[in-house]
């Protein structure tokens, strides 16, 4: 996620942590939502699909707007996980439990969990169906259900996991399997992959990569290690500014990269991962490993595959600008499950957050859509356990960057805004509808430079 204010140095960044997390505890202090249940009514002005950062965010903003007894979320899962801490948990940053807080407590009040699954959508009849053959109709749906992991499309997973020596931080249930691998590694390959397919946090896969290299150079290991980046690929980052300076960082810690390389099986208990070279298609070359993080392939929610809202490849069909559906008016789409051209991240979720809520309330008013939302998004790249470099930028992989300053190089202040303040803005803003990305911020900076 992006940066929310001008950081000059550690020692003024911690008093800033404590100053928001005061301020914001005023603002979370309505109590929690407790009920979970299949649905109590047939019929909600607003229907949400996801309990995600997407779908938590947009039904409290919608909730403001059409009062909680008209919005309802359709979620299953009874924890909500913010994901973004998994890179620190996989490196032993970070405890897997500080990711997570029930579904209840980040539901907004009044609001109506029903705690089932959609298993059809029928926006030519304004509804959808749940588990259990439950019909919900809607005037307004706001589809946020996220991506689908997909380990099963590897040869030899998820069971592999069962073996030590590899773990995956996109999974719950995998991602403290890194943090053990890492520190049980003794010599050899520490591969780390990048599939053929959309991901979200595309950074993710490298920068558990040079939180491994950190953690071996100080336990006197990394002498012994032969890390290696094999990615499906043709480039480290989209973007060049920081593609460029992700280049010095491997350069400079003696990191070998291998492009067009999509991992498709692992023989866990030989300690072996196969990869296929995309650029000779049938040709597969076999690698020992020491440790192994797998980035898992990943696609749309199989609801979303040949649904009506969906695009030829599975995601929601929105448009660019306004997160609006294509053809059905009264149906939106937020974050990973859309097919926005841009990275799959929580930063893009509160930016398009913002833009959406002006969207529905100008499709309330029977108005056009003015707000153009586009393509921001942010990765903190994580470099070191106290370095990050703080990807910013839009559709055209053009930076687009918060503060006055270099953001392609490594900086400690970087890496507490990652470590310490995104979560409570994520939490204690973006899930209550507060937050909608950087750029009235970012106007504000600039602003004040002239």
């Amino acid at each position: 996620m992006s940066a929310i204010g001008v950081v000059s140095s550690c020692s003024s960044l911690r008093p800033g942590v404590w100053l928001l997390k005061s301020g914001m505890q005023k603002m979370s202090s309505s109590g929690l939502h407790t009920a979970a249940r299949c649905a109590a009514k047939d019929y909600y002005e607003v229907l949400v699909l996801g309990g995600g950062a997407g779908g938590i965010a947009m039904s409290a903003r919608m909730k403001r707007k059409v009062g909680a007894g008209n919005v309802a979320v359709v979620e299953p899962s009874k924890t909500h996980y913010y994901q973004p801490m998994w890179t620190l948990v996989g490196g032993g940053a970070k405890q897997l439990a500080a990711s997570a807080r029930p579904t209840g407590s980040v539901m907004p009040k009044g609001v109506e969990w029903i705690k089932s699954r959609v298993t059809a959508l029928d926006p030519d009849k304004n509804c959808v169906w749940l588990e259990n053959d439950i019909k919900v109709s809607y005037k307004y749906l706001i589809i946020a259900l996220g991506i689908s992991l997909h380990y099963e499309k590897i040869k030899g997973l998820p069971e592999g996991f069962d073996h030590p020596k590899i773990g995956s931080n996109y999974s719950v249930h995998t991602v403290e399997k890194t943090w053990k691998a890492i520190q049980d590694f003794k010599e050899g390959n520490a591969i780390f992959t990048f599939p053929n397919t959309p991901v979200k946090c595309a950074g993710a896969p490298q920068k558990i990569m040079y939180l491994s290299d950190a953690y071996w150079r100080k336990t006197g290991k990394r002498s012994k290690a032969n890390i290696m980046f094999n990615t499906s690929l043709g480039a480290i980052f989209a973007v060049k500014k920081y593609a460029d300076a992700l280049l010095e960082v491997i350069k400079e810690r003696n990191i070998a990269v291998n492009y067009k390389r999509n991992l498709v099986e692992v023989r866990a208990d030989r300690q072996e991962a196969v990869f296929e070279n995309l650029d000779k298609p049938g040709e597969t070359e076999v690698h020992q490993y020491g440790m192994l993080h797998v980035t898992p392939p990943m696609g749309p929610p199989a609801v979303l595959i040949n649904s009506p809202v969906s695009d030829a490849t599975g995601w929601v069909d929105v448009d660019k600008e306004t997160l609006q559906h294509k053809k059905y008016p009264n149906v939106f789409g937020i974050g990973d499950c859309t097919n926005l051209p841009t990275s799959k991240t929580a930063a893009a979720v509160a930016a398009q957050s913002g833009v959406l809520d002006k969207t529905i309330s100008l499709v309330m008013k029977n108005q056009l859509p003015a707000k153009k939302y586009d393509g921001y998004t942010s990765c903190p790249l994580v470099t070191g356990y106290n370095k990050v470099i703080l990807a910013e930028f839009d559709y055209n992989a053009q930076p687009l960057e918060t503060f006055p300053i270099d953001q392609s190089k490594e900086r400690v202040t970087m890496y507490h805004m990652k470590a310490d303040m995104m979560p409570l803005l994520y939490w204690n803003a973006l899930l209550k509808g507060y937050w909608g990305g950087p750029a009235p911020f970012r106007k504000l900076m600039h602003l004040g430079l002239k």
